[in-house]
C-alpha cells in the first residue's frame, strides 16, 4: 500500500484515518478539502485538477476523499488501496453535529480561512445537512466503484464500524 484513498460519507472519519495511516506507513498525506478550498467563503482552487493530477502521479500518498467529481476517476485509477469507512448514519451524524458545533463555537479556522457560522447552520450546504442528504448516494457511489471491474486491482478494506477500523489500524 503506497497510494491509499480513504473514502466514506461526510463525518465518517476519513481525515483521522488518513493521518493515522500517513504516520504509521510514512506516506505523505493530503487533505483533499484543504487542497480544494483555498479562500474565504469556501472559494475553490482554480488549479485543483492540475494539483490533484500532480499528486496522483506521485509514487506514495494518502488522500482522504471519495474525490471531487472532476478528479474522482483519476484518484481511483492511481490508488492501489481503498479504505472504505462504511459506517451507519447513526454513527456518522452525531460526529458531524459535534464537529460542526465545536467549529462554530470556537470559530475554528478551516480551509482557506473559512469558518463555520451560526447562520451557516441554515444553509443547505452546511456539513450536517450535506451529510444527511448525501449519505445514501455517497454509499451507493462507493459501492458501485468497489464493484467496478476498472477498480478490481485495488486492495479494498471495508469497515462497518469504528471499532473494526481501530482494530485493523492497531494490527499494522
Amino acid at each position: 500500500m503506497k497510494r491509499i484513498l480513504v473514502v466514506g460519507v461526510t463525518g465518517a472519519g476519513k481525515s483521522t484515518l488518513a493521518r493515522a495511516l500517513s504516520s504509521r506507513l510514512g506516506l505523505p498525506y493530503t487533505e483533499m478539502d484543504a487542497l480544494y478550498f483555498t479562500g474565504p467563503g469556501w472559494a475553490a482552487n482554480e488549479d485543483f485538477s492540475e494539483d490533484v493530477a500532480r499528486l496522483a502521479a506521485g509514487p506514495r500518498w494518502v488522500v482522504d476523499s471519495l474525490g471531487h467529481p472532476e478528479v474522482r476517476d483519476l484518484l481511483w485509477d492511481r490508488a492501489d488501496a481503498v479504505m472504505w469507512l462504511d459506517y451507519p448514519r447513526r454513527v456518522v451524524m452525531p460526529r458531524v453535529l459535534r464537529r460542526s458545533l465545536r467549529r462554530t463555537v470556537t470559530r475554528e479556522v478551516l480551509f482557506g480561512g473559512t469558518r463555520e457560522t451560526w447562520a451557516g447552520w441554515l444553509s443547505r450546504e452546511h456539513p450536517a445537512r450535506w451529510a444527511w442528504s448525501q449519505y445514501r448516494e455517497r454509499r451507493r457511489d462507493i459501492a458501485r466503484r468497489v464493484r467496478d471491474p476498472r477498480f478490481a486491482p485495488l486492495e479494498t478494506f471495508r469497515f462497518a464500524h469504528p471499532r473494526e477500523t481501530a482494530d485493523w489500524l492497531a494490527s499494522l
